[in-house]
């Protein structure tokens, strides 16, 4: 079975950290550019970080950029989003998105965790 499932949310003071964790079973997910979004209530759905590809660079959001780290552990097919200094503004459902695309002429389909909530608050 096809799927992501993402893991690492909850309360967390300003100035904290949080990693966010996102499992692929039934994919490799190093083959994809992997990515991860937030949606803040009433708020259309935002880039945070992703993977270039191919190249497998790192690529941030100004907003996170310096705070958060993406990192990927092929072995265990999980990627992370370390989170530090969060701010009240971070509030959101964390989703984790492997895009699809196209090698040659061969398509492979793209897949969305159902997301972990992060609350920023003292």
């Amino acid at each position: 079975q096809v799927q992501l499932v993402e893991s690492g949310g909850g309360l967390v003071q300003p100035g904290g950290s949080l990693r966010l964790s996102c499992a692929a079973s039934g994919f490799t997910l190093s083959s994809y550019g992997m990515t991860w979004y937030r949606q803040a209530p009433g708020k259309e759905r935002e880039y945070v970080a992703s993977f270039t590809r191919p190249g497998g660079g790192t690529v941030y959001a100004d907003s996170v950029k310096g705070r958060f780290t993406i990192s990927r552990d092929n072995f265990k097919n999980t990627v992370y989003l370390q989170m530090n200094s969060l701010k009240p503004e971070d509030t959101a459902v964390y989703l984790c998105n492997a895009p699809s695309y196209c090698s040659g002429s061969v398509c492979y389909a793209g897949y969305w965790g159902q997301g972990t909530q992060v609350t920023v608050s003292s």
